[in-house]
């Protein structure tokens, strides 16, 4: 297998190794797929946030789908400009989340300046199972730092949201 597009989607269907449930792609941080002088090619990803430990497993899974594939020289590298923003998950992913039971992140706030020190309580998620609006948060983080668990007060289920970043 040869070729920039053959190699973007290998790539792409790399999962994550915290929400398995999405792939890179779906994620929003797979920035593109580069061609190198010697035939390798340059994925570019962009973490979802500076300090993420799941970034060295996914640079790892890349390599290892991409050479399986075919590719012998291949280099992940890290852009971290522009910063990732959850409005990057893609439509797909989104759906993908709530069919798992993961309430997707609300549009992320838009500010200009530095950020203030208090930003106020993000909205409700919206229960992933029945659709409710009445949930409540129960731990301002889950299984995960970029997760928050919260209780439907409709169906009276536990789920996680993925917060706006």
């Amino acid at each position: 297998m040869t070729g920039r597009t053959d190699a973007y989607h290998v790539a792409a269907g790399t999962p994550d190794p915290e929400i398995p449930v999405l792939t890179i792609e779906d994620l929003g941080i797979l920035r593109g797929v580069d061609d190198r002088p010697d035939g390798g090619v340059v994925v570019r990803i962009t973490p979802t946030y500076s300090g993420c430990p799941a970034l060295r497993e996914i640079a790892a899974d890349v390599q290892a789908r991409l050479g399986r594939a075919g590719f012998a020289h291949v280099t992940v590298a890290t852009a971290l400009s522009p910063p990732w923003t959850t409005d990057w998950i893609t439509a797909e992913g989104r759906r993908k989340l709530a069919a798992a039971g993961i309430a997707p992140p609300s549009a992320a706030s838009r500010r200009a300046g530095p950020v203030p020190l208090t930003l106020g309580r993000p909205a409700s998620p919206r229960c992933p199972r029945c659709g409710s609006t009445d949930t409540r948060l129960t731990a301002q983080f889950g299984a995960t730092a970029c997760k928050s668990l919260h209780r439907c007060g409709a169906c009276g289920e536990p789920f996680e949201a993925v917060k706006a970043l």
